[in-house]
């Protein structure tokens, strides 16, 4: 498993905020629903918790630096 340098954890938090606020943070929603059900089309990632929150972390950073690229 990967660490996660200080960047990826800034920019992942600021992208799942960001994220967080334009679906209204409900995260039954649609948007969310369907992220889950595209990210783990099988469940729970074989890591368990801490794989799945570091996948979110990564994914909230990859979310920022698209927004960044408009």
């Amino acid at each position: 498993m990967s660490h996660l340098t200080p960047r990826t954890l800034i920019e992942g938090g600021l992208g799942l905020a960001l994220l967080g606020i334009s679906t209204r943070f409900r995260l039954r929603g649609p948007y969310w629903v369907w992220r889950t059900q595209t990210a783990f089309p099988e469940g729970t990632p074989a890591g368990g918790k801490p794989q799945l929150i570091r996948l979110a972390i990564e994914y909230g950073a990859w979310s920022w630096r698209t927004r960044r690229l408009r």
